[in-house]
């Protein structure tokens, strides 16, 4: 594979000051990396929909796939040691990133007496690196049932890139029974030319703790180009109740790709909110794993895509134990010649009886040239569960149109009420109305371009 700037010289060059099992896992990554191909065959079902889609016309004329990627165009960002101004209001806590380097943290001083950890990923190899160390990348790998949606850094070359390579990110440690009101904000940026973005999220919450994380990831600059490779592992210890938003507007320059799971314990509650408006081509891989009787996990999407767009979204829902229950529901309206696939599976291994597990994918085409592809599936091997499945596509109705211009709307207003009626069953539970209004703000500036 050529490898450009990712070479193993690299991996050593930032390996330096770090322990030396973190410097073993990235050699590990490193070398998965240099066997790993890059996606690029259809027999690969979580990626054929994004490496190869020439056979519908919509492809053939754009030529828009991942053929158009090069890794080599992309350069790991020096670590520096210079700061930005960050006017952003403190909270209970916040941390700023640009370009993998981190510019400001925040944690209350109450936050800090209840021994609440809140710190970039490099400085918590040096404080907390035994409690890194036993969950960055490794923690699924412990379950006594190999996962059906894998391991980190062992699927693909994205992944291995990541493990190998990654630079940024921040670690949110939640000790036992400390419960957070207030949520915590993360700010990641973009700014350099041709630049990568590898950070790595790490959230641990205790048993009966309570956290909500609100994470912006945005571009600087709206023309430069650049990569993000991230990775986001959440671990919902026994009855602790987590909320994590993620907010993607990455510019239109921007390829990304991002590997997500969360490990959810008996009695824990996961709520988890993604929402994509940006980016060049997209590609999230996401797992929930619900490992303990009584776990629940609430998954919800929101999207928009314009232009051309492409999002290709995949989940997996895995049930290990019994008396679990999953609800995913995904929402994405599309303009102009954009185009998304969402392809989500529900698992129920072995003895995970009573099951209660759902998935839901609808999609509202404003254009006759988007396109959207949905594929919900299930694989069962359990007994007396209630898991169920549905997916809708379709143009935005033309008499809900038609009846509110009847009222003197116009139609720029009334497709945008429309718009806002589809969304608002995400909307509505996402936890801040801070973060609902700025997503309602996203989906302004799209319907206006």
């Amino acid at each position: 594979m050529q490898t450009g700037n990712f070479t193993k010289d690299y991996v050593e060059k930032i390996a330096q000051n770090e322990p030396q099992w973190m410097r073993d896992r990235r050699l590990e990554a490193y070398s998965l990396y240099e066997t790993l191909p890059m996606p690029h065959t259809t027999e690969d079902d979580v990626w054929r929909r994004t490496v190869d889609m020439r056979t519908q016309d919509y492809w053939r004329r754009t030529r828009r796939n991942l053929r158009g990627f090069a890794v080599e165009n992309y350069q790991p960002v020096a670590e520096t040691n210079g700061s930005v101004s960050t006017e952003v209001d403190g909270g209970a806590g916040v941390y700023v990133q640009v370009d993998g380097n981190p510019q400001h943290t925040y944690l209350s001083p109450e936050l800090e007496k209840k021994d609440v950890y809140f710190a970039d990923l490099h400085t918590a190899l040096k404080e907390r690196g035994d409690l890194i160390r036993d969950y960055f990348m490794t923690k699924a790998v412990t379950l006594e049932t190999t996962l059906k949606s894998g391991n980190f850094a062992s699927s693909n070359a994205f992944d291995a890139l990541h493990g190998a390579f990654w630079r940024g990110g921040y670690v949110i440690h939640i000790p036992k029974s400390v419960r957070i009101e207030d949520p915590l904000r993360v700010f990641i940026r973009h700014s350099k030319d041709q630049h990568a973005d590898l950070s790595h999220v790490l959230l641990i919450a205790e048993e009966d703790s309570q956290v909500v994380v609100i994470e912006d990831n945005a571009s600087d600059d709206p023309d430069s180009g650049g990569l993000h490779c991230g990775a986001v592992e959440v671990f919902a210890g026994q009855n602790s109740n987590v909320t994590y938003v993620q907010v993607q507007h990455w510019n239109r320059q921007v390829w990304n790709f991002a590997s997500q799971r969360s490990i959810v314990s008996k009695d824990a509650q996961l709520h988890w909110v993604s929402a994509t408006f940006g980016g060049k081509l997209s590609k999230l891989n996401q797992a929930i794993v619900l490992d303990g009787t009584g776990s629940n996990a609430q998954l919800l999407g929101l999207a928009f895509t314009d232009a051309r767009q492409h999002l290709d979204v995949s989940t997996a829902q895995e049930h290990l134990s019994p008396y679990t229950s999953s609800d995913l529901l995904y929402r994405t309206v599309l303009k102009d010649r954009s185009q998304t696939a969402w392809g989500g599976n529900i698992y129920v291994y072995p003895g995970a009886n009573y099951t209660d597990a759902y998935q839901k994918n609808d999609n509202l085409l404003l254009s006759e040239r988007a396109h959207a592809d949905t594929l919900p599936g299930l694989e069962i091997e359990a007994h007396e569960v209630r898991c169920t499945h549905g997916a809708t596509a379709g143009q935005i109705d033309a008499e809900q149109v038609f009846y509110l211009m009847s009222r003197g709307i116009p139609y720029v207003l009334a497709e945008k009420l429309i718009v806002d009626g589809f969304f608002e069953p995400v909307m509505e539970r996402i936890p801040t109305q801070s973060v609902r209004d700025e997503m309602q703000e996203f989906v302004s500036r799209k319907l206006e371009t």
